[in-house]
């Protein structure tokens, strides 16, 4: 169950940090028409209701194999994942393109590809890995929350999710088989949560102490 549920966390949080990545640098330094096309798809992206959309392509596709089905949960998760990594990538890009060192690669005749990948995405590289380290407990409970409401992974593959319906129907006599899952799903995504907040901490501690005097 945890080699499932982490593969499908950390695939996911990958996928949507790669896409969220490229989404927002794009939309927040070319701006004009193709930032309001960005934002805008990723607004209605955000307005969605996930787990209708998600039980709706279960059911349309009818996926038995259970690879298949692990596949098509990463790319749902990630899908719906991606929009609000974007906007927040989006934020950054738009606050850096205004800084004098973009303003001097400009001058000097860079091309904005290069101005985004030499200037842009060294700065935020803080950003993307607290946002990933943070997306992939969240993706996590994504899994298990899907997978225990029938349209995640597919039986036999076995995920923490699964396991979570499985053991809810025999509580009564086996409640060991409902409460084991629930605590690794627990524990990892509590230590996941507890790696981004170091991770963040580490990469900004002067923001983490103006929060702390505050």
């Amino acid at each position: 169950g945890a080699r499932i549920s982490l593969t499908a966390g950390i695939g996911a949080a990958a996928l949507a940090s790669a896409a969220g990545t490229v989404a927002g640098t794009l939309a927040g330094f070319a701006g004009g028409a193709l930032d309001t096309l960005l934002a805008r798809l990723m607004d209605m992206i955000l307005a969605l209701p996930y787990l209708l959309v998600a039980i709706m392509l279960a059911t349309t596709f009818q996926i038995s194999s259970p690879a298949a089905s692990l596949a098509m949960t990463i790319l749902v998760i990630a899908f719906f994942s991606f929009a609000a990594y974007g906007r927040t990538i989006r934020g950054q890009v738009l606050a850096l393109r205004e800084q004098q060192f973009i303003e001097a690669a400009r001058a000097l005749g860079a091309s904005n590809t290069r101005i985004m990948a030499t200037e842009l995405l060294p700065n935020l590289t803080a950003q993307i890995t607290v946002l990933t380290s943070l997306l992939v407990p969240a993706s996590i409970v994504s899994e298990a929350t899907l997978s225990f409401l029938g349209v995640g992974v597919r039986p036999p593959m076995p995920s923490w999710g699964s396991m979570l319906g499985e053991g809810g129907e025999q509580f009564r006599t086996a409640w060991w088989l409902l409460a084991v899952p629930g605590l690794l799903l627990l524990a990892t995504t509590l230590a996941f949560n507890l790696l981004g907040d170091g991770v963040r901490n580490a990469l900004d501690p002067r923001g983490d102490r103006a929060a702390a005097g505050r």
